[in-house]
């Protein structure tokens, strides 16, 4: 840094340094008064800068400023204790929660949880940017990103992370177990919490982590799926294999599908893209398509209901967003009310509870939601019975 070669009074250049710059002042003073030489690097000075400077005058000032500095920090330090509370970097104090939020991907299902659960815990005095520091990150479908997510905010030791589907929950768990053991974890849309590995025990979970599962009722979407359609024998699904979530649907799916009488046709995929062309290997080879709650297939669903429509092969679902998207029926929660129900849980883990001593909740009621529309254009005609069953009918 290179100082101007104008000079003003001594008084006024010395108040207007910045405090770091008093160092070199002083190390000069010492310089002169020990006969040594203190080298300051990546500093330059011209000599008419510091000329008619006093430099015992100097000292004096640096001291003052350095004193006055001192007794702003023990200040605010003797305030903070004084009121009960311990200063907390970049976060306020104590009253102030922190929760970071994560997850895998953005679809209708996920993103209605994560809403739900800001409308809850706002509910519950938890309010964004009042008394609480929202954090939400998105991993855009990439498991890798979403293990760099949660080490990232595990390190950062929130009140509470919370973490939205299966892939970004093991994510955090991990990073939670290595750099933040004892950061509250509270999962939710998670299928298995016990085959993920994320509890192993659902009434008592230990540790610091507990959530909200979203496990379909696997037997009952097969029923729907014959009542609407009672020709169907052949069931094809579509899923991601590495999601644990989706491997564990399809398991169940193979376990209850010869039960009533049906076979499944599985195809399995990487990522989003590979949606479409997995729908169409289907067609010739399935009599229905049933896309479980796999966030990678949901995310992409659009270009499945392409196929649906196109070579009328009827597309069913196992959550209500994605019929709403366009598939023709099922019986599932209100996301939304799911993200109510985890922020409910979030509220208990900001108070004081300990995450490892809350059960993990199943979902809340299904209902029955058809579309007919999308049914219409898939060549599919609703009974008359099961429209009457229906909460809701998308026309």
């Amino acid at each position: 840094m290179i100082y101007p070669v104008h000079f003003i009074s001594r008084d006024s250049y010395l108040l207007s340094l910045p405090i770091q710059d008093y160092t070199y002042f002083f190390s000069l003073f010492l310089s002169l008064q020990l006969k040594t030489k203190i080298s300051i690097p990546y500093v330059e000075w011209q000599q008419s800068t510091i000329e008619g400077l006093n430099l015992r005058y100097l000292v004096s000032m640096v001291v003052s400023r350095l004193s006055f500095a001192l007794c702003g920090f023990l200040f605010t330090t003797i305030v903070a204790c004084s009121n009960g509370r311990t200063p907390i970097a970049g976060n306020g104090t104590k009253s102030t929660k922190t929760i970071a939020v994560t997850q895998i991907v953005e679809h209708p299902a996920l993103n209605a949880v994560r809403d739900g659960l800001k409308e809850e815990l706002a509910k519950q005095g938890f309010e964004a940017n009042k008394n609480l520091k929202w954090q939400w990150i998105n991993a855009q479908g990439n498991q890798s990103t979403a293990v760099q997510i949660a080490k990232k905010i595990a390190g950062e030791a929130p009140d509470a992370i919370v973490a939205i589907s299966t892939p970004s929950a093991q994510a955090v768990a991990s990073a939670g177990r290595k750099d933040a053991p004892n950061t509250a974890i509270v999962f939710s849309a998670v299928t298995d919490p016990v085959s993920a590995k994320l509890v192993s025990n659902l009434q008592q979970p230990g540790g610091s982590i507990t959530g909200v599962s979203n496990l379909t009722p696997i037997a009952e979407h097969l029923k729907l799926i014959t009542q609407i359609t009672p020709k169907v024998k052949r069931v094809g699904v579509i899923y991601n294999a590495g999601e644990a979530n989706a491997a564990y649907i399809v398991k169940l799916l193979k376990e209850i599908a010869p039960k009533q009488g049906l076979s499944i046709v599985e195809v399995a995929i990487a990522n989003s893209s590979e949606v479409a062309s997995a729908a169409r290997s289907l067609v010739g080879r399935a009599d229905t398509i049933y896309i479980p709650t796999d966030n990678t297939v949901v995310s992409a669903i659009d270009s499945a209901l392409k196929v649906g429509v196109q070579y009328q092969l009827p597309i069913y679902a196992g959550d209500n967003n994605t019929v709403e998207a366009g598939a023709i029926a099922t019986l599932g929660f209100d996301y939304r009310d799911m993200g109510r129900q985890t922020g409910r849980m979030v509220a208990r883990v900001l108070r004081g509870e300990k995450p490892g001593t809350i059960a993990v909740e199943p979902p809340g009621k299904v209902d029955l939601v058809i579309n007919a529309k999308s049914a219409a254009t898939m060549g599919v005609k609703i009974p008359a019975d099961v429209l009457k069953k229906a909460s809701r009918v998308i026309q």
